[in-house]
């Protein structure tokens, strides 16, 4: 009797053993990439022009909303991707002076948010192959459970920053 109580333990054991293996947590899910974050319309909160040069010589006053002035509450951007979450085009709305080329294509530098404390860029393109780079942005905070995002256009001479625009946006549904 005793043995068979071992044998009727140890085949419990395994049983518990094998059950503990099999972790079923639901089906598999592709991760949220930043493409489907960014992805759609988003209208200005805010735009800030800050003098690069005279904040790092701690010159005041370095920086300027401009969020009121030469109709930028109009402004409104959209970036689109196609069914698999690529980005396709891009294009600003509204009536405002430029700051980058108004339409064309994008793509970011990272499908994901980077955790090295580098930023993620904004690639913008005039033609669909992305070879012909206009310019680039920094996406400064990343869209979540707010729905704002953060971009920064900075213009650089010599290798100097000497200004940046920072856009507050917010989506539009």
């Amino acid at each position: 009797m005793k043995c068979k109580s071992l044998y009727w333990l140890a085949f419990m054991m395994c049983l518990f053993a094998i059950g503990c293996d099999n972790t079923d947590d639901g089906s598999y899910v592709e991760p949220i990439t930043l493409y489907e974050k960014v992805n759609g319309n988003w209208g200005l909160t805010n735009l800030k022009m800050v003098d690069e040069v005279a904040k790092a010589n701690k010159i005041e006053p370095n920086e300027e909303n401009l969020s009121t002035y030469f109709n930028y509450e109009d402004f409104k951007i959209k970036f689109n991707v196609d069914e698999k979450n690529n980005p396709t085009s891009y294009e600003v709305i509204g009536d405002v002076p430029p700051l980058f080329a108004p339409k064309g294509y994008w793509a970011l530098s990272s499908d994901f948010q980077q955790t090295n404390g580098v930023g993620t860029k904004i690639y913008l393109y005039s033609d669909a192959q992305k070879t012909q780079k206009t310019d680039e942005l920094r996406l400064v905070s990343v869209p979540g459970k707010t729905k704002e995002m953060q971009i920064q256009l900075t213009h650089a001479s010599g290798g100097v920053d000497f200004v940046s625009y920072v856009f507050k946006l917010n989506a539009i549904n």
